[in-house]
């Protein structure tokens, strides 16, 4: 049996999710951690018995070392290109967590790479294995609401995300960290590449604490066959909601629509001495021990599809492309007029 070498990039909280999964995985093992901080990598390795001679501060150093087939690119957003260059030169294939990077210049460097290597790669956009998005998806695909027409979609956080969770949120953009989640979904239900965006922000919250970021993005996307969505995504909203999301999304078509509003669901409920909240039941969470949640199973996905050698569920071309509709989200916000989406 065939068994993948992983090595993680990034020994934070989602690199240690990685570790849970592969380490789950039947046909994946955990061979390899690195990270700058020599040890945060060295405490994840620990956690999960890996010799801390397999234990490394350079990405570099790993790619070399004969331990890894396949890297897990588990850093900050504006932290993915060296890396993901670094590693189709290597001859390995990889997994981005979203997004593919925040330029085109650097996106473009990482596909140029990708093919010139013949390495795969995968960036992690897990909505697509959601149950909330899947359902619809085949719902349309087999006709049961016509043609999609319009949608609206609300993804947004709570302050937390941006002033304690992402120590590097001021270096980031809610664009970049939910609305690369909401611009693939559109793209996926869609079935349709975006033309043409209208944005516009307001900022002032965050930076009032002390994090020097925008606070929301109202926008517009104009897709090439007709449809159009709106789409919000924000880090504003009160830490006193009931899920760190607040997520709504409605999809109409020419026969029917959908309707989809999980966050405000009561289907489980947790009330203690100093809180109320309402547990994940959806995206990630562990049942007796094991990593469970749509969340986990993309990153599932990324393993058997090397196994068997199947094209990834998300191709290069839906993570190349979701960035460039960012990138004109962010730029059509500066200038108040409608970008046509350059890929």
């Amino acid at each position: 049996m065939t068994t993948i070498k992983m090595g993680i990039v990034g020994a934070g909280t989602w690199g240690e999710t990685h570790a849970f999964i592969y380490n789950d995985h039947p046909q994946a093992e955990v061979t390899a951690i690195c990270d700058m901080n020599a040890e945060r990598a060295k405490a994840l390795a620990a956690k999960f018995n890996i010799p801390e001679s397999n234990v490394f501060t350079s990405h570099n150093d790993m790619l070399g070392s004969g331990l890894v087939d396949a890297v897990a690119i588990v850093t900050p957003d504006f932290a993915h290109t060296r890396i993901a260059v670094d590693c189709a030169n290597a001859g390995k294939h990889f997994i981005i967590e979203k997004p593919l990077t925040t330029s085109r210049e650097e996106a473009l460097e990482i596909m140029e790479a990708v093919e010139k290597n013949n390495v795969r790669m995968m960036v992690d956009l897990h909505s697509r294995w959601s149950p909330l998005f899947a359902i619809p998806k085949q719902s349309i695909l087999d006709g049961d609401i016509g043609d999609p027409y319009s949608a609206y979609y609300r993804l947004n956080d709570i302050k937390w995300v941006a002033t304690d969770l992402l120590p590097w949120a001021a270096k980031s953009s809610i664009l970049w960290f939910l609305g690369y989640h909401s611009v693939d979904v559109l793209r996926w239900l869609f079935d349709d590449e975006v033309e043409r965006v209208y944005s516009v922000s307001r900022e002032g919250v965050l930076k009032d604490e002390g994090v020097d970021t925008v606070d929301v993005y109202q926008t517009i996307l104009e897709f090439r066959g007709g449809g159009i969505a709106t789409m919000e995504n924000g880090w504003i909203t009160p830490n006193s909601n009931p899920n760190v999301n607040d997520m709504k999304l409605n999809i109409t078509g020419t026969k029917g629509m959908f309707n989809i509003d999980p966050t405000h669901s009561q289907m489980l409920e947790r009330f203690t001495e100093t809180k109320a909240d309402r547990p994940d039941l959806l995206v990630r969470h562990f049942i007796h021990g094991k990593p469970k949640g749509f969340a986990y199973e993309s990153i599932r996905h990324f393993v058997d599809q090397l196994i068997t050698g199947e094209p990834f569920l998300v191709t290069k071309e839906d993570a190349y492309n979701t960035t460039m509709v960012i990138l004109a989200i962010m730029e059509s916000a500066k200038t108040r007029t409608p970008v046509k989406v350059v890929y």
